[in-house]
């Protein structure tokens, strides 16, 4: 990539969007980088380290001109507001358009184009925006986070449990910061990335009763999986303090992934990023000693 470009990173005072600006500054150190946010102020630490911090909301078209003017590239992360994702996202591809963007990435869901999850509905739709648009584009279909699970480590020890709906199904997660390293992967390349559409997940999967016996495993106190349904599961995600619409979304999420929705063994984000993608009993290492 040329040192000169400017790219330009949405949502990037997220857990995703910091991960990416900080390995850009590291992969890319003569490109301009622009961390979009919707409150500047929650990006001071960014503009401390050189970044130049933008103003930008997905849900107000009037922010987003200014937001991508003179980038060369853009990184769309998908809006964690579900169920307004489709119309925010079409705001921002409309202004990446008009601003002549030469390359959008976006990130997507694994296999979001025949995917049964209900995650996925707002993400075939920005897809299939993307290539009536003409712009130049390419799409990270992200499988699961491993971080997703790790959340609930604390609770998993403190009850002896790991719950969920999952099944036996297998599960090819990988930590956030692959997915990051595969985005800015993208971001960087010399090759053309336009219409470049990328499946990507760990290189290993597990079942949850492999992830809470890699729990019990390291930490030493009984840990079980306990496999509910998944209108069980999403009463106790509801019981626990989680919005209806979060624990709607994890437990089917759930539900989908004991019938093979979070599971591949392609290996593309592995060969993406250049490494092996973070193994499980990693993140689960990493957890406990936080």
């Amino acid at each position: 990539m040329a040192n000169s470009e400017t790219i330009v990173v949405t949502g990037a005072t997220g857990q995703l969007g910091r991960l990416v600006v900080e390995q850009l500054r590291a992969a890319a150190p003569g490109a301009h980088i622009v961390a979009l946010a919707r409150k500047p102020e929650s990006a001071a630490d960014l503009a401390a380290q050189g970044v130049e911090v933008r103003a930008a909301d997905y849900a107000k078209p009037e922010t987003l001109a200014a937001a991508f003017a003179e980038a060369d590239k853009v990184l769309l992360i998908s809006s964690s507001e579900v169920g307004q994702r489709f119309p925010q996202h079409r705001n921002v591809i409309e202004a990446a358009k008009a601003a002549g963007v030469k390359l959008l990435a976006y990130t997507s869901l694994l296999r979001a184009d025949v995917s049964p999850m209900n995650l996925a509905v707002e993400h075939r739709q920005t897809e299939d925006l993307l290539r009536t648009s003409g712009l130049p584009h390419a799409v990270l279909r992200n499988g699961w986070y491993t971080e997703n699970y790790i959340a609930g480590l604390g609770t998993a020890l403190e009850h002896g449990a790991v719950l969920g709906a999952a099944g036996s199904g297998r599960i090819s997660s990988a930590a956030r910061a692959d997915y990051a390293a595969a985005a800015v992967a993208v971001l960087t390349a010399a090759a053309d990335q336009a219409g470049k559409v990328y499946e990507l997940a760990g290189d290993t999967s597990y079942t949850l009763a492999d992830y809470a016996a890699e729990i019990a495993r390291q930490s030493g106190k009984p840990v079980v999986y306990n496999d509910l349904p998944e209108a069980a599961y999403r009463d106790i995600l509801l019981g626990a303090g989680l919005p209806d619409f979060l624990a709607d979304l994890l437990a089917e999420s759930d539900a989908k992934a004991a019938g093979g929705a979070l599971y591949d063994a392609g290996g593309a984000l592995g060969r993406l990023i250049g490494r092996p993608t973070t193994p499980l009993a990693a993140s689960v290492a990493a957890a406990l000693a936080a």
